[in-house]
């Protein structure tokens, strides 16, 4: 892991349980438990000015979901670094980067956001059954206003 990678600390929302990385894709990850079956979060980080645009990846991730209301998206700043985010619901669509799901996934909501700082930008990206995902929304914004760069308090 790149110093530029383990650069960023954030606090994980309560009852959400940290697990082993699936993959070397991911900083971080995370299972959060709920009725509609558990969701996941993924921490990424592909170097330094790597991975896309915001809107680049606001777009995707818009994309990856179907037949949903329009999603909402937003930004905040948060102990220095800018952050931009999306939370939209609907059916989750398999994805041709060889992760998510293999197929369709009606019900589900996605949270992403891109993190904007020194050695950035990291991303955030959370699925899951909207039963479990949907009373997370406050959890997960509040991690994004939690994420700092080490060294510094958030």
């Amino acid at each position: 892991m790149t110093q530029a990678a383990s650069a960023i600390a954030f606090d994980l929302p309560s009852g959400w349980q940290s697990v082993q990385p699936e993959s070397r894709m991911r900083l971080a990850q995370a299972t959060i438990p709920g009725v509609g079956g558990a969701g996941d979060l993924g921490v990424f980080f592909f170097g330094p000015g790597q991975g896309g645009s915001p809107a680049a990846n606001l777009a995707r991730w818009s994309g990856q979901m179907t037949g949903g209301a329009k999603p909402q998206q937003g930004s905040l700043t948060a102990n220095g670094l800018q952050i931009t985010w999306i939370d939209a619901a609907g059916t989750l669509q398999p994805s041709g980067m060889g992760m998510g799901p293999k197929t369709p996934q009606p019900n589900y909501r996605l949270f992403g956001a891109v993190v904007e700082g020194p050695g950035g930008p990291w991303f955030f990206k959370a699925t899951g059954p909207e039963a479990t995902l949907g009373p997370q929304r406050d959890a997960f914004l509040k991690m994004l206003q939690s994420v700092h760069l080490k060294g510094q308090q958030a």
